[in-house]
């Protein structure tokens, strides 16, 4: 939204991004994401066509928001970790507080998160997304680990913490009761432990 728009409209352009989430996960879960056309969602959000692609390159990506932001929370996150840290305490700490969203944010979360893990046009998508993730974590174990990223354990790393908690939010998923943040909590203090539930 340039300028002028929002003069006129009175919206700010966060505002607008927002109002184009929500109208896409909404019929994206109401009609199925390939039933839905980006007009439709542009329509929804009371917004242009061109609009709608000034926030989202693809229909995709408005199910995602703002990926990137997240991404680079989390890369913060272990950047900023104290190097006496253990580096599996330090990946599993960071992917729990860059997931800890406030109460009135899970209903919008849960909606998009079934969309992500659930959509099978949406699946390619997201493992282009997923290995974002697996870089910057992979990157991070490297640095702390003198090797490279693309070597064994930073990758093994990267790839065994976001299944964990794709998983978390899997569970979480099927029980709408249940706390996010306790299953992630749960399933990466089984990781880190070697899975004590099960030599019981």
């Amino acid at each position: 939204m340039t300028a002028i728009e929002t003069a006129a409209t009175g919206v700010p352009a966060e505002g607008t991004r927002a109002r184009v989430e929500r109208a896409a996960l909404d019929l994206f879960t109401l009609r199925g994401f390939e039933r839905v056309t980006t007009d439709e969602v542009a329509d929804a959000a009371g917004i242009s066509r061109r609009t709608f692609f000034r926030y989202f390159a693809t229909k995709a990506d408005a199910v995602w928001g703002d990926f990137a932001a997240h991404v680079a929370r989390l890369e913060g996150l272990l950047d900023a970790t104290a190097p006496s840290r253990p580096v599996l305490a330090a990946v599993c700490a960071a992917y729990v507080e860059v997931n800890d969203y406030a109460a009135r944010e899970l209903p919008l979360l849960r909606e998009r998160m079934l969309l992500i893990l659930t959509e099978p046009a949406l699946l390619a998508h997201s493992q282009l997304r997923f290995a974002e993730v697996d870089r910057v974590v992979a990157r991070y174990v490297a640095a702390r680990s003198d090797a490279a990223p693309t070597d064994l354990v930073p990758r093994l790393v990267a790839a065994t913490t976001r299944t964990a908690a794709t998983t978390a939010f899997e569970t979480w998923l099927a029980d709408e009761h249940s706390a996010l943040g306790g299953h992630l909590r749960q399933a990466f203090a089984e990781l880190t432990a070697g899975f004590p539930s099960l030599s019981r």
